[in-house]
């Protein structure tokens, strides 16, 4: 689940790991009770300080998508449907975010985007 961290992005590090918790509780991956690996397992793995797990965890804990009980480890909570498709949502804005940065990179128009977006769902939904 995090094996797209980054430590080369712009992005925190932290912020890295809290969104691909979103992700997950998002796509259905995590549901209500799994648990989060360990701040000491997360941090060994992606070879970072433990505070920057638990600032993610913490981060998390504050939107009420996690529980973290002392001792025992940090879990997913009870997310609601209507919860699962905001968090569905705000990762596809994200996507097209990205996507439009990238295409503003190479020269490619918001026009010539929307044309291959299009085409794209013909073939896949055919």
């Amino acid at each position: 689940m995090f094996d797209r961290i980054d430590p080369r992005s712009p992005t925190p590090i932290y912020a890295q790991i809290a969104a691909r918790v979103r992700v997950a509780v998002g796509a259905g991956e995590l549901k209500a009770g799994d648990g989060l690996p360990s701040v000491r397992t997360l941090a060994s793995r992606l070879r970072v300080n433990p505070a920057t797990v638990v600032q993610a965890y913490r981060e998390l804990e504050a939107e009420g998508l996690v529980q973290m009980r002392q001792g025992a480890g940090t879990f997913v909570t009870d997310v609601t449907p209507e919860r699962r498709a905001r968090e569905r949502a705000a990762d596809a804005r994200r996507l097209v975010r990205d996507l439009l940065a990238e295409a503003a990179r190479r020269g490619i128009t918001a026009a010539d985007l929307q044309r291959a977006l299009t085409d794209e769902l013909e073939v896949t939904t055919r």
